[in-house]
């Protein structure tokens, strides 16, 4: 099987290509795969890493108001959709497979036109616009959150499949999480993390809660401050506390995020897609604080996602501060049938299987071209 990849910007449109990536690595032994990225994007330095065949075409996203840069937003279009085929038409890809970011737009699009059979997923409960863009041309829309198949009206056929990412940390080693934290096994961790670079509103909450963490007998808060505010933030919580206590960790960045998952009893996060499929997936209980800064405010239409089927506790960000999310954590972990039930809502809500499903949407579209 050839498959082409194209997705990125965030990590959030990365992973869960990589995770299909995986699954038919795993599946299928003669896989080959080919990924196809922007060259601004932060695809084009975590694909390599991955060791998966990357090749770059330029390309940016539109402004939403009326601007010359849009102009030359189009050219760079239809230049990356020439470039595209060119690439399609060498490589000979079965399938193509978009996962969101506006690098899709002239990969799925270039492979539509040479009747590439094409499946784009969306990761989010309300859709981006590229892949609104694309749900015209491609054979199969996959969507994360079951209830939103009625987002792409008159598209060819859409499916939930929820999002692969969810499959990468299911079969993580919770020791292992424990062990890289320093932390006993069968303690209470709470994660709190903003995202892979960080969220100042959650950061300035975590320094005013500071002096109030750390101090719960085997409660121990891991914080992931993100690589740009981790230097200034241990220095001002080490002279905030005169020294940082056992309980609390300060991290720059997680490299085993499944792992910490898997040991982990309480997240406190953002409520980016990808993120929401892993902690559902292991049934982890959420404090979601979704950025007011994205498209559509789509982040807190995926918390309420959540809140709304009692997995979850959404703090708005205007309303976040350090005693209001240190009440709702020890409000959750000072309450252990509370906490059991988050969870079990959680699990629920998690479908661990999603990038076999979608591999399976694979396989139907290339029997079908056949």
């Amino acid at each position: 099987m050839r498959i082409v990849l194209s997705g990125g910007g965030t990590g959030g449109h990365i992973y869960p290509a990589v995770a299909v990536a995986r699954q038919l690595e795993a599946e299928e032994k003669h896989t080959e795969i080919l990924y196809i990225g922007g060259t601004r994007g932060l695809e084009s330095k975590l694909v390599p890493q991955e060791n998966i065949p990357f090749k770059a075409i330029d390309i940016t996203g539109f402004k939403r108001k009326l601007s010359l840069d849009n102009v030359k937003t189009v050219v760079r279009f239809l230049k990356g959709v020439k470039s595209s085929k060119e690439m399609l038409r060498e490589f000979k890809p079965d399938v193509v497979i978009g996962t969101g970011g506006y690098v899709c737009g002239p990969v799925v699009y270039a492979a539509s036109k040479l009747g590439i059979p094409t499946l784009i997923h969306e990761q989010n409960a309300i859709p981006g616009l590229t892949n609104k863009f694309l749900s015209r041309y491609a054979d199969t829309v996959a969507v994360s959150f079951a209830g939103t198949e009625s987002s792409f009206p008159g598209s060819k056929r859409v499916i939930y499949t929820g999002n692969p990412r969810a499959t990468t940390v299911t079969t993580a080693n919770p020791q292992r999480g424990y062990a890289s934290l320093g932390i006993s096994e069968g303690s209470t961790v709470v994660l709190v993390v903003g995202g892979s670079r960080g969220a100042k509103a959650i950061n300035n909450a975590m320094i005013e809660m500071a002096p109030f963490v750390g101090k719960g007998k085997g409660v121990h808060y891991v914080y992931v401050t993100g690589e740009p505010y981790f230097e200034e933030t241990r220095k001002v919580l080490r002279q905030k506390l005169g020294g940082l206590p056992n309980g609390l960790h300060i991290l720059p960045y997680i490299h085993n995020m499944p792992e910490v998952l898997a040991c982990t009893s309480l997240i406190v996060n953002r409520a980016g897609a990808s993120f929401l499929a892993e902690i559902t997936a292991l049934g982890i209980p959420s404090i979601l604080i979704p950025s007011p800064n994205v498209t559509n405010n789509h982040q807190e239409a995926n918390a309420r996602q959540l809140e709304g089927e009692g997995a979850a506790v959404v703090i708005l960000e205007k309303d976040l501060s350090g005693k209001a999310l240190h009440g709702v954590i020890q409000s959750i972990i000072g309450d252990e049938d509370l906490r059991q039930k988050m969870s079990q809502h959680s699990l629920r809500l998690g479908k661990r299987d999603s990038a076999g499903v979608i591999t399976n949407e694979l396989r139907r579209l290339i029997s079908n071209k056949k």
